[in-house]
């Protein structure tokens, strides 16, 4: 039986901590499902559309990654592909106290899909989808932060 997590975020855009903790979620389970959210309180710089195509560009050397989106909550999206497990990243101490309260609601609403936190990398400790979005606005160097293609989308977005 196959073991199949979720990896939810916005990933606007995904950058090397994401594909860190996707790399790593990707060697213990079978199947990982990495989704883009359409979270509606926050203004993305790329459209889900774009930003499912980036996370296949970046991952598609990882044979049991499959992307996709949703809606709504999560636990029914782990439900309706069967998922055993949702996978959540952690920067530092103070992601616990929040992604301590989604994990608490996921479990009341859906006790049979497990949370797994993985702590990312020290060197990722620092990153976020948003700062990577300021430095290249304003043209900083981000080659260390995102992979190639995200370095390229970020360019032509803020370009001009």
């Amino acid at each position: 039986m196959n073991k199949i997590a979720v990896c939810p975020g916005s990933f606007d855009p995904i950058t090397y901590g994401h594909l860190d903790i996707i790399q790593r979620g990707a060697k213990v389970f079978d199947e990982v499902y990495v989704v883009v959210l359409n979270n509606s309180s926050k203004k993305p710089v790329f459209t889900v559309d774009e930003r499912m195509d980036l996370i296949r560009d970046v991952t598609k050397h990882i044979p049991n990654v499959k992307v996709d989106s949703f809606q709504g909550l999560l636990v029914d999206y782990a439900a309706s592909i069967k998922a055993d497990a949702i996978i959540r990243g952690l920067r530092a101490v103070s992601d616990f106290e929040y992604e301590m309260q989604i994990t608490s609601m996921n479990r009341r609403l859906n006790d049979h899909i497990e949370t797994f936190f993985i702590m990312t990398n020290n060197q990722f400790s620092f990153l976020s989808s948003s700062i990577v979005k300021e430095v290249a606005k304003y043209g900083g160097d981000i080659s260390e932060l995102v992979p190639k293609p995200v370095q390229e989308a970020l360019h032509q977005k803020f370009k001009g």
